[in-house]
């Protein structure tokens, strides 16, 4: 066996014993792993794009966890990095055939686009999600009726059954909360998206009440930035940030936008939002007053 060989590195089986966030963590992983193995052997992506049949840039995208994985193309960059070890082989093997194997949300692909699957998969293999909300109450912490409003707002053509697929949908996401061993969900709600009445004056009062409800989970914390605060340092835009526990997997910044988004893992691009957050979490109220200004919203309301 060759020093670079990964036998001593627990990622792959702890993966395949515990998987969590499904196949778009899995591909993640088996990337990582794969080009570590590469450069190790001192081989260029040019040559395994050519001893798999293909180009430079499909080794970078299976770098990356972009595709899923062919077994035929792992056995041969195994066997082009010097790996002969059968176990290790077998684990390597049976990770591939898990990353072309659907996650839950792949039954919602009807109303789910392709830029929005991979943060669904990144959201259930992380182990602290940080978020903060501009115009909505972030997408984990919505009720059905407010998740129906925003989503008739954001799809005014779509039918009522698309509309409640998407309600479900984002429903179903939000069991993440109350699972074994659930991420800890920190979120900065601006004030703007606590007032404006979405859905109507019932719907707010459910939302706020949902949100109170959700505090009281050990796991989430919430905090509203004000009014008085004026400008902001996230200069406008929604912010999430997933981190994970597993070495493999580095800290990703999520930026949504109308129709696409954008996934950050630079180690610069997430310095600078973790920043961002750090401002916005210190100039932010505190979890327990911002609980006692929900409270005065729903008494506002009623």
């Amino acid at each position: 066996m060759t020093a670079a060989q990964p036998s001593s590195d627990p990622s792959l089986r702890r993966y395949l014993e515990h998987p969590r966030g499904g196949p778009t963590v899995l591909r993640i992983v088996l990337g990582t792993q794969l080009r570590r193995l590469r450069e190790g052997a001192g081989i260029t992506r040019e040559a395994a794009g050519d001893a798999i049949r293909g180009s430079h840039a499909k080794i970078s995208r299976l770098e990356l966890g972009r595709v899923s994985c062919k077994e035929r193309d792992v056995a041969d960059l195994l066997t082009l990095y010097n790996v002969t070890d059968e176990a290790v082989r077998d684990d390597f093997l049976k990770l591939a055939r898990r990353t072309s194997s659907p996650g839950w949300w792949h039954q919602y692909n009807d109303v789910l686009p392709g830029w929005f699957e991979t943060h669904i998969g990144l959201e259930e293999a992380a182990s602290v999600i940080r978020t903060y909300e501009v115009q909505f109450v972030p997408g984990l912490l919505q009720t059905a009726d407010y998740a129906r409003a925003v989503a008739q707002l954001g799809h005014p053509r779509s039918s009522p059954e698309e509309i409640e697929r998407r309600v479900q949908l984002r429903v179903q996401r939000q069991e993440l909360l109350t699972v074994p061993d659930a991420p800890r969900v920190w979120a900065v709600i601006d004030e703007a998206s606590l007032r404006r009445p979405l859905g109507g004056p019932e719907v707010m009062a459910g939302q706020l009440r949902h949100l109170l409800k959700m505090a009281e989970l050990p796991n989430v914390t919430l905090q509203i930035a004000p009014f008085s605060l004026g400008g902001l340092a996230a200069a406008g835009g929604p912010i999430t940030i997933l981190r994970f526990l597993e070495p493999d997997l580095p800290d990703i910044v999520y930026l949504e936008q109308l129709t696409s988004a954008l996934y950050l893992d630079k180690r610069d691009d997430v310095d600078h939002y973790l920043a961002v957050m750090d401002r916005l979490s210190a100039q932010s109220e505190s979890p327990r007053e911002s609980l006692a200004i929900l409270e005065r919203l729903l008494k506002q309301g009623s």
